[in-house]
C-alpha cells in the first residue's frame, strides 16, 4: 500500500468506504462488492479498503476489540505484540517508575498504544513511511497522546528520562530467523542500549548464554502458547531469569535452586514452555514441594496435586512396561482403544507409536514415557483440570 493511498483511507471518503465493506462483507460476494465499488471508487483505495477490512477481521484475535478501529498491514499485523503481551510490558515498566517510552522501530504501534494506555509518555520511530504514518492513525483512533516520526532507530538521540524500548524485525527474506545474528536493527545496538534504561523483545528462542550481564530475561507464555523473551535492561532486572504466564499473571523468578531428583510419586507436572526455557523448573519444584524425576527431563512430581497455572497436572495411576510388546498387553488389559502419548527425553515418535499398537477398546488412556534416573519408564496417568 503506498502512503497516499492510506491517507486517502483517512478521508471521509475513504472513511465511508471502509464502513460500506463492513456493512456488506459477507453479505455481497467479495467479487460483487469489489466490482460494485469500482464504479465509484478508484481501484487502489478499493483494494486498501478491502484488504483493511479483511486484516481488522484477523487482527481481532491478537488485539481484540480495538481491531475494528485500528489500521494495519499483512506483514506489520504478524509483527505485532498481542494485546495482552504489550499491556503486561507496558504495566510493568510503569510500575518500575518509567514515564516515558520512545518505541524504537514502532511498526504500526502496538506497543506504543500498550505503553501509551499505561499512562507513559510515547514517543515512535518508525523507518518505513506507511507504518508510521498508521502508528499515528492507530493512535489517534483509540483517542491517545503521542508522537511519531520516519526515522533511523539506530540514530535516534534519546533524552535521559527516556526509555528505549526495541524490537528487532526476526524475519528476513528468507523467513524467520532463529538467532541473533539476523535481527534488525542489528543485535551489538539493541544489546548497547540494555546497558541503560532500556527493554528488547526478541525471539522465544534465545540462548540463556546470549543475555548480556545484568539482565533480566523474561520469557513469556500467552494463553499456553511461548511468545517471546522480553530482555529488561540493567535498571529493570530484578532477576537473572524469570518466566510469566498470561493471562493469570503467574511469574516464577530464578534462585538457583539446587534440583532435588527422585523416583515418580503420585503426581507428575508438565511445566509450561515459558518455565522451561526459563530455566525455572527446579523453582517450581520447590513452589509445589515437589523434585524431578531426572535431572535433565523437565518433569516435575509430587506426592500432592496443588492447582497451579505454571503447569498441566496429571495424578499418575500406574507404572506400565516401557517396551513396546508388553505395553501393548497391558493397555489391551485395560480395554484402551484411544490413547494419548506425551513423551520427554526419549525416542518416541507417539503417533508411530500408537499406529503400531493397533489398540481397540472403549477406553481412553493418557501415558507420559520419559526417563527417570537415565531409563525409559511409561506411566499411565489421568489429566487433571486446571
Amino acid at each position: 500500500m503506498e502512503l497516499a493511498t492510506f491517507e486517502r483511507l483517512l478521508t471521509p471518503e475513504g472513511q465511508e468506504l471502509l464502513a460500506e465493506i463492513a456493512e456488506r462483507a459477507g453479505v455481497e460476494s467479495d467479487l460483487g462488492l469489489g466490482t460494485r465499488l469500482r464504479k465509484t471508487h478508484d481501484n487502489d483505495l478499493v483494494a486498501a479498503a478491502v484488504t483493511q477490512n479483511h486484516l481488522r477481521g484477523k487482527a481481532a484475535a491478537k488485539v481484540g476489540a480495538d481491531a475494528a478501529r485500528l489500521y494495519f498491514t499483512h506483514d506489520a499485523l504478524e509483527q505485532a505484540t498481542r494485546r495482552r503481551v504489550a499491556d503486561h510490558r507496558a504495566q510493568r515498566l510503569a510500575g518500575a517508575g518509567a514515564t516515558s517510552v520512545v518505541d524504537l522501530g514502532c511498526g504500526i504501534g502496538a506497543d506504543l498504544i500498550a505503553f501509551a494506555r499505561a499512562g507513559l509518555r510515547v514517543r515512535g520511530i518508525e523507518q518505513d513511511p506507511v507504518r508510521a504514518a498508521i502508528a499515528a492513525a492507530n493512535l489517534r483512533a483509540l483517542e491517545l497522546d503521542g508522537h511519531v516520526e520516519v526515522g533511523d532507530a539506530t540514530r535516534t538521540e534519546l533524552a535521559p528520562s527516556e526509555t528505549a524500548f526495541v524490537d528487532p524485525a526476526r524475519r528476513t527474506g528468507k523467513g524467520r530467523v532463529f538467532g541473533t545474528a539476523d535481527l534488525q536493527p542489528p543485535w551489538p545496538w539493541a544489546r548497547e542500549l540494555l546497558h541503560g534504561r532500556a527493554v528488547a523483545k526478541v525471539m522465544p528462542g534465545l540462548a540463556h548464554d546470549a543475555v548480556p550481564a545484568g539482565v533480566e530475561a523474561e520469557w513469556v507464555s500467552d494463553g499456553g502458547d511461548l511468545v517471546e523473551c522480553c530482555l529488561w535492561g540493567s535498571p529493570y532486572a530484578r532477576t537473572r531469569r524469570r518466566a510469566t504466564l498470561l493471562p493469570s499473571g503467574a511469574t516464577l523468578a530464578l534462585h538457583d535452586e539446587p534440583a532435588v531428583v527422585a523416583p515418580v510419586g503420585a503426581y507428575l507436572y508438565e511445566p509450561d514452555d515459558a518455565v522451561i526455557r526459563a530455566g525455572v523448573v527446579a523453582e517450581l519444584a520447590a513452589e509445589l514441594g515437589g523434585w524431578l524425576p531426572d535431572p535433565h527431563i523437565a518433569y516435575v512430581s509430587a506426592d500432592r496435586g496443588d492447582v497451579t497455572p505454571l503447569a498441566r497436572r496429571f495424578a499418575v495411576t500406574a507404572e506400565l512396561p516401557f517396551r513396546e510388546k508388553p505395553l501393548k498387553a497391558a493397555l489391551q488389559q485395560r480395554r484402551v482403544g484411544t490413547l494419548t502419548i506425551k513423551k520427554r527425553g526419549v525416542q518416541v515418535v507417539p503417533e508411530e507409536l500408537v499406529k503400531r499398537l493397533r489398540l481397540s477398546g472403549p477406553n481412553r488412556a493418557t501415558v507420559i514415557m520419559t526417563r527417570v534416573d537415565g531409563q525409559g519408564r511409561a506411566f499411565l496417568v489421568e489429566p487433571l483440570k486446571p
